[in-house]
């Protein structure tokens, strides 16, 4: 885990290294790989449903993940596997706003929140969260960017491919990829988001194949590209499970080899459940390359 340095000011980017604005942190985002780690109060998430339901076990576990590598955590409180019941704004508020709460006075990283609703994410920043993580990169609800814009929040756009309307099918999955985050950004700028708060997800996993799900990771220098931070979140994903011809609790190896991989094209942060295992590979990369 690195140590964080608290700072109010907005900072600016150089060509590989970042100062990532997040509210009240700044993040140095560097060679190192980052980790992120998922925490979902969710009943139904496809990988870990239920587990950290209530605020007790979600705390523990997220001081788990920090003590094991993470140097952020994810609490999200809808679903996104495929097939997932939507809930509420409301619902979701109950799921996750005690659990911020909490991880607030107990941790000293940055807390993200995985939602694409524009009053979610307003009162989990209001709550003690630095990060908002929006699957559908402002394309669902534009309002959310006028949040992190209000706030200082960073923000996380991802490229989403679950919404036929929204992506216009070339085939080339890199360029709607690149074109639909491009959009993004531009929603966000025009909100008033500045350029240091923003990071770029290709959206491995949501609404692609297997084979764009690897295309998109073999693409990550492209996504730099854009000049943004790049996070990628392999984590159990079923393009994984369809290589190794593992069920969902067996894809550890595959997700760590992905993370390692994507890290090694241009990954600034990882995004997993399997915290430990993931750092353990990372530092391993490290070594190996002399960071």
């Amino acid at each position: 885990m690195i140590n964080w340095m608290e700072c109010q000011t907005p900072a600016g980017n150089t060509d590989s290294h970042f100062l990532y604005r997040a509210a009240d942190y700044l993040v140095p985002i560097y060679n190192k790989t980052f980790i992120m780690g998922i925490l979902n109060v969710t009943p139904d998430s496809f990988s870990d449903g239920g587990r950290f339901y209530s605020v007790q076990d979600a705390v523990a576990h997220a001081k788990q993940m920090v003590e094991a590598g993470a140097d952020m955590i994810d609490v999200g409180g809808e679903s996104t596997r495929p097939g997932h019941i939507p809930v509420s704004a409301e619902e979701e508020l109950e799921r996750i706003l005690p659990v911020i709460r909490a991880l607030r006075q107990e941790l000293q990283v940055p807390i993200s929140v995985d939602t694409w609703k524009a009053v979610v994410a307003s009162e989990a920043v209001e709550a003690g969260a630095s990060i908002i993580n929006d699957i559908w990169g402002c394309r669902r609800d534009p309002d959310i960017a006028g949040v992190a814009a209000r706030t200082g929040a960073g923000l996380i756009v991802m490229f989403n491919a679950f919404d036929a309307e929204l992506v216009q099918r070339s085939g080339d999955i890199v360029s709607d990829a690149i074109d639909y985050l491009a959009e993004s950004i531009r929603i966000a700028r025009k909100a008033g988001v500045c350029d240091d708060q923003l990071m770029t997800d290709p959206g491995i996993g949501f609404g692609v194949s297997t084979q764009e799900s690897l295309t998109l990771i073999r693409a990550l220098p492209s996504f730099r590209d854009l000049g943004f931070p790049v996070l990628i979140g392999p984590s159990r994903k079923r393009f994984i499970g369809t290589v190794l011809d593992k069920p969902v609790e067996q894809r550890l190896i595959g997700t760590v080899a992905a993370c390692c991989v994507g890290a090694c094209l241009g990954a600034n942060v990882v995004r997993v459940h399997d915290v430990a295992e993931v750092a353990g590979a990372l530092k391993m990369k490290d070594a190996i390359f002399g960071i």
